[in-house]
């Protein structure tokens, strides 16, 4: 039988590999080397990312790195995991349900946009304990506050997709230059205007508001899941 200890790295079996003792542990800690990978993605990006960089900026040798890390893969399970820590994780509060899953969305699409390389990496296995945390206070929160299966995971499925989605989308258009980008999607569709007079006056490739349409869609999106509660259903005590 495959395990995560005797097939090839993949993403994600970071998490699943037992770690090892301290005792035979060189002088660099795994707390490190992420930090490092952290610094080097957001200068660079995943590209940039090999073990050799990582292994030079940590001032060490590769043998020494992959005694922490085991494989690339493993290096940017940990880093996407530990920006999540950025992830203010609020109150718990059923009465106000809609205000703490907002604050937690909206940390969430804020630590994904102070690094966006993490937006190439999220459908990974995110297995790590900042995203877990964070996965289990909004799941928690919306039982806390009424919602009953099918409603519950359809609700924090749709919040989770929508804050990768928005944030992925705003982390491509800022790797070039969105103002030039933008004046030539606007002057090619205003020339096609006769074909697209919607999008020419009002797309967003003419002009939008990250955080405005954002937010905007959150209420939209928190509107229809309030209103898919069933009836008789109240926050629990």
């Amino acid at each position: 039988m495959t395990t995560s200890e005797n097939r090839p790295g993949a993403p994600g079996d970071v998490w699943l590999r037992p770690g090892r003792g301290r005792r035979e542990a060189p002088p660099l800690s795994r707390d490190r080397i992420v930090e490092e990978a952290v610094a080097l993605l957001d200068e660079e990006g995943v590209g940039r990312l090999t073990m050799r960089r990582l292994a030079e900026r940590l001032g060490t040798g590769s043998t020494t790195l992959y005694w922490h890390v085991s494989t690339k893969d493993d290096v940017l399970d940990l880093a996407l995991d530990r920006i999540f820590v950025e992830v203010p994780v609020p109150e718990a509060d059923a009465g106000h349900w809609r205000e703490a899953v907002a604050t937690l969305i909206n940390g969430w699409r804020g630590a994904l946009l102070a690094h966006p390389w993490s937006a190439t990496l999220l459908g990974r296995p995110m297995l790590g304990p900042n995203v877990l945390t964070r996965s289990e206070y909004l799941h928690a929160t919306l039982l806390a506050a009424g919602f009953a299966e099918p409603h519950l995971t359809a609700a924090a499925y749709a919040l989770s997709n929508y804050v990768i989605g928005s944030a992925m989308m705003q982390a491509t258009w800022r790797t070039g230059d969105e103002q030039a980008a933008r004046r030539v999607a606007g002057e090619y569709l205003r020339a096609h205007s006769d074909r697209y007079p919607t999008l020419a006056a009002h797309g967003p490739l003419v002009g939008n508001d990250w955080d405005v349409s954002f937010r905007l869609g959150l209420d939209y999106l928190l509107d229809g899941i309030q209103g898919s509660r069933a009836p008789g259903q109240q926050p629990r005590s």
